[in-house]
């Protein structure tokens, strides 16, 4: 059996509307519907190109030998125009003996997406590290993420990606107030699990070991990502200058939702579940496109709690330039609050929707939080 698609390619470069509490929602549509038909031409001849540079033969290698380290039992995939109204757990079977040119293999179908959401748990100055599972308890999980550049279809080489969730029971670290766990527990401010940052290779690939999302009110299972360009290095392992090209969210199948859900510690959790039918990001960067921002993946055991592999490609618009805003920012004493703060590693200019700051009173993480 073949996979009919097992890349997700999805773009980031169009106003969204931001619905957190306290902010107007905006859409410019018909500057969207433009911009979406632009780059659909624009990638319309990716899929050979990403073929005849080899950029998929090495695909398929690195998520093989990333799966190499576990047993694999079954693979559920993704491959549906209508992301929301269609499950996307296939029915076939796979086993160890699979071959690993069927299960990792791509049509290179490219898929897009409008421009994502920061939100407001952002914390800018993260540690530029991989593993940032640290002592949290959950489903881990790999990512393998590959940036291409819309226009060229080449890698995108050295790109540092920033990445954040919450965990398994809905409380991200960094940040403290209304929404995001006991807003009296200001030791959270010390933690920095499930965040940081890591550079793409000449294959323009990041990797990260963290865990499957908890969820909180309002919002569904998901991964935060900002892709910071030209920017620099820092002696203690932080980043300063360059620009922000892409801001987006990142899903999971809701049949593999339900199941890790049913998991301890997810299943302590008492915050009533949004699916991704009913979450206000997963229908913007979806609807009205031919997006499917959701993780491909593969278990990596007999069941979800054994881990899982993820991946997913992204293109991006070099020549965009986002302004993410943020509420705390990390330091050597840990996270402070800031306000009124913007960009993160010295961007410039502006990125509708993508408002991080809080409402008064509290970090937000109700009905269309973030």
């Amino acid at each position: 059996m073949q996979l009919n698609q097992v890349l997700s390619l999805y773009l980031l470069g169009a106003s969204l509307v931001c619905a957190h509490p306290g902010h107007e929602e905006k859409r410019a549509s018909n500057e969207l519907l433009a911009f979406k038909a632009h780059v659909r031409r624009g990638l319309s001849l990716c899929a050979r190109s990403f073929d005849e540079s080899g950029l998929n033969a090495r695909a398929i290698a690195r998520r093989a030998k990333l799966a190499s380290e576990y047993r694999r039992r079954k693979l559920a995939v993704r491959d549906t125009d209508d992301v929301l109204n269609t499950s996307h757990l296939s029915s076939a079977d796979y086993t160890a003996s699979t071959d690993e040119t069927e299960i990792f293999s791509s049509t290179g179908t490219c898929v897009l997406n409008p421009e994502g959401e920061v939100g407001p748990f952002w914390v800018s100055g993260e540690l530029i590290r991989s593993d940032i599972i640290e002592d949290q308890a959950g489903v881990p999980v790999l990512l393998d993420i590959q940036f291409v550049d819309v226009s060229t279809c080449q890698a995108v080489e050295g790109l540092y990606v920033d990445t954040w969730s919450c965990n398994a029971t809905g409380v991200y670290s960094g940040v403290s107030g209304n929404g995001n766990g006991n807003s009296a527990d200001t030791s959270i401010l010390d933690e920095t699990f499930l965040r940081g940052i890591a550079k793409t290779d000449s294959d323009g690939v990041v990797s990260f070991n963290t865990l499957f999302p908890g969820h909180y009110s309002g919002r569904t299972n998901h991964h935060h990502i900002i892709a910071h360009l030209n920017a620099t290095l820092l002696s203690n392992n932080t980043l300063t200058g360059g620009t922000v090209p892409h801001i987006g969210q990142l899903f999971w199948d809701q049949t593999l939702i339900d199941e890790v859900e049913a998991t301890s510690p997810y299943s302590t959790n008492t915050v009533q579940q949004t699916t991704n039918a009913e979450d206000r990001v997963f229908s913007d960067e979806t609807s009205g496109t031919t997006s499917d921002p959701v993780f491909n993946y593969v278990l990596l055991g007999d069941s979800v709690e054994d881990g899982l592999l993820g991946w997913a490609t992204v293109a991006v618009d070099l020549t965009a330039t986002y302004t993410p805003t943020y509420s705390f920012v990390y330091t050597s004493s840990g996270s402070e609050a800031v306000s009124g703060s913007s960009g993160s590693s010295g961007s410039s200019g502006s990125a509708p929707g993508s408002s991080g700051s809080p409402p008064s009173g509290g970090m937000g993480g109700g009905p269309g939080g973030f």
